[in-house]
Formats: structure tokens, sequence, C-alpha cells
């Protein structure tokens, strides 16, 4: 019964969307110059043959199915690939991103009129879900489609399992539309199981397979100079209330270190203004990416608030914490300073990669720090002794190496499934 009340409610709210999408537009969630693409409408033609539909929500899952994009070029030259998001940030960094032959849209918001205007215009040969976003009137059409479908990279915490377990014929249903689910750990492939997934493939997760975040030659070569001869680390992809931890770390540093640089990268870059405040109102001296400035002798703080450079600031620093780990905001990818050579430390809040976070512990592979003081010794030891610094980026690198298998396997599952309807 809950998806006939579902598909009425958002029946119902046609009239509302345009007002909640202007209200989103204010606040730069919305990109206005393509809200047709929010109501099902394209604003690209679509490309002759095959095409493949990825769908992922934000910039963490857009970026883990790159290598996998290319892959799925690679293996025929009449396939194309429509990848959709929901994010101003990722649609931005995807034209920056996307290889020839595959294109962006937004995702359409979840209602069957959109739905059905989306599919007519498209008319994917292969859907792939990445993680766990659920949308029932795109899954039912989908479905009513008979449109092979797997989900790739799928997440299901405990939480999740609980509520979806509430409503176990909507929710088998809904896991039906997609031929196989791949996991990305042991554990969600059990919970969907669990829901009644109709196959669940290998386990593994695509992030260990993504190519290393890309650099521009030219902005690192110029960053590696301005920070040469100094102790730099950088705080990535930070959060609210974590950058006042960092600023904390590096005040307790600073007093023993002359010269020390702190490079903090917020998540998500609108935030850079409040984080040189923060840092400037502690009486540091502060320059901030976005303006485009490097740091020179006397910087102390430089806050890199612009997009898509987080390849070139890993490589350009020996240390980097994991962000969104110091607060419970889950954690970020840690194979991406991993691939690039850094000493890893997070904080205790790594929800988002527990399997990652085990084999790097496993490994010896990163550090766990809590709180401003426990961060400033890991910094202090590692900044003082180079051997161990390499050691466990050594270790890192390891681990990311040895699981670049996982996207293999996905495509072997993934490629019968079109090929398959190449043949119907």
């Amino acid at each position: 019964m809950l998806y006939p009340i579902y598909r009425c409610l958002t029946a119902c709210a046609g009239p509302v969307v345009p007002l909640i999408l202007d209200r989103r537009q204010k606040a730069g969630k919305e990109d206005g110059g393509r809200r047709g693409e929010r109501l099902g409408v394209p604003s690209r033609p679509r490309p002759a043959g095959r095409l493949v539909w990825i769908h992922g929500a934000s910039v963490g899952e857009a970026l883990s199915v790159q290598t996998l994009i290319r892959r799925l070029l690679d293996h025929a030259p009449d396939i194309s690939v429509l990848l959709t998001t929901g994010t101003v940030t990722s649609a931005r960094l995807m034209e920056q991103r996307l290889p020839d032959r595959a294109v962006h849209q937004y995702l359409p918001v979840d209602r069957l009129a959109y739905a059905r205007t989306f599919m007519d215009h498209w008319r994917p040969d292969l859907v792939l879900w990445v993680e766990s976003e659920i949308w029932p009137n795109l899954l039912t059409e989908i479905a009513s489609r008979r449109i092979p479908a797997a989900m790739v990279n799928a997440r299901m915490s405990d939480r999740s399992l609980a509520r979806w377990r509430r409503f176990p014929g909507t929710t088998r249903r809904l896991l039906e539309t997609f031929d196989v689910i791949l996991p990305w750990d042991a554990e969600s492939g059990r919970r969907f199981a669990l829901l009644g997934g109709r196959r669940i493939g290998p386990v593994g997760n695509l992030k260990f397979s993504a190519d290393p975040l890309q650099a521009d030659p030219s902005a690192l070569d110029a960053l590696r100079r301005s920070v040469a001869g100094r102790e730099v680390w950088l705080a990535a992809s930070t959060h609210e209330g974590e950058e006042a931890l960092c600023l904390d770390a590096h005040a307790i540093l600073a007093r023993d270190i002359p010269g020390l640089l702190t490079i903090i990268a917020p998540r998500h870059p609108s935030r850079g203004e409040d984080v040189a405040l923060l840092a400037a109102g502690r009486g540091l001296k502060t320059v901030r990416r976005s303006g485009g400035e490097l740091p020179d002798a006397g910087t102390e703080v430089y806050v890199a608030d612009t997009l898509g450079e987080m390849g070139c600031l890993f490589r350009a620093v020996p240390i980097a914490l994991v962000g969104g780990s110091l607060v419970p905001h889950g954690g970020h990818n840690p194979i991406e300073p991993a691939q690039l050579g850094c000493a890893i430390l997070h904080g205790p809040h790594m929800t988002n990669f527990p399997e990652i976070v085990q084999q790097l512990a496993e490994n010896r592979a990163a550090l766990e720090v809590s709180g401003a003081t426990d961060l400033a010794a890991a910094l202090r030891r590692l900044t003082g002794d180079e051997a161990a610094r390499r050691r466990l980026a050594d270790a890192a690198a390891s681990v990311a190496g040895r699981n670049r298998f996982v996207l293999d396997a996905a495509l072997g599952e993934i490629l019968p499934l079109l090929d398959r309807e190449a043949r119907a």
C-alpha cells in the first residue's frame, strides 16, 4: 500500500515543486539555467547507439564511477553514458571530468510525470544505480520498461535496514528492479538479502578502483614551490566544527615547529570565507586559494576553497587528515590520499567507510586521532620522523593497490546485462 500513497502524494505535489526549486535556487542548491532537467525535460539530445544511465547522488558517488565510465566506453564504440546527479557542485565538477561520449544531466524530481518524460527521451539500455538512494517513481518506471539494472557500491546500514523492513512489500518490489546488487561490504550484502534483493553479487567498494585524482601540472608545480622547505599538512574536506580543532592543533604545534603551514580544504568551498575569518580571528596570517593566491613564507593557514583540486593538494603535502571524521559526519574517502602518497590521519567518526578503515587499521596504514591535542601529537610524530611517515603512506598505498580488482569484479556482472540487452 505504501507506493500507491507515495505516487499519489508526489503527483499532487506538482504545483509545489517549482516553489521548492525556487527556494533551493536562492540558497545556491539549484542551477536555474538547467531547471528543466529537474522537471524531466532534457537539455541534450540522446546519443545514437547503446546508452548506459548511471545515477549517483552527489560528488562522492560521481567521482567513484569515473573509472567505471571509461571502462564502459572502452567496451564498445557504440556505447555512451548518461550520468545524473542531484547537486550543483557535482554538475560543475562533471563538466571538467566526463570523457567524450558521456554527458551529465540533473536527476528529475521523483514525480511519475517527470520520470516518464525523462525515460521517454533517454531510453537507457542499462541502468546503474550508485550506492542506495531510492526514488520509487523512477525505479518503478525502470522496472515497468524491463530495463536491465544493477545497484553498484550498494550501502545499507542497520538503521536503514530497520526502516525498510517496516514496509516489506514495497521494499521487495523496489529492490526487484535490480537484476543484481553489488554491495560495498559484506554486511550491506547481508542486509540487502534480508530485504529481498534478487541477487547479491560480489562485495567490493568501487572507490578502491577509482583512478587517482587528477591535478593540473602547472598548478601543482606552483603549489609545491610555494610550500617547499616547510612543514605542511592538509585537513581535507572539513566540515563545520573541524576547522576550529585543526586550528587548535596548529597553535599547539606552531610553538615547536617554526614556519608550520596548515592547509584547510573545506568540503564545501562556499564556506571558505567563514574558515578564513575563523583563522584570521585567531591572529593567524591566512590566504585563500579562491582569490588566486599562493601561500608565502609568512602564511600560517592556507584555505583551499576551490573545486576539483584535491588531487593537487594531496600531491603537494606529506600528511593528510580525512575530514568529516573529527565530528560525527561519517568521514570521507581515505583511498584518495592513500593513492597519492599521503600519510593518513582520521578521526573516530568514519562510519561511511567501515571496511576501508578496518583494512587500514589491520595494515597499520592510518592513525586515528580524537580532538586537537591528539591530532597535534600525531602530527608532531610524523613531521619529526620521515621514516615513520613514509611507512604509514606506503602501507596505505598498498591497501589501495590490493583492492583495484573490485572494478573488474563489478564489470563481470554489469557487462553481461548490457550485452544481453544488445542481443535482445
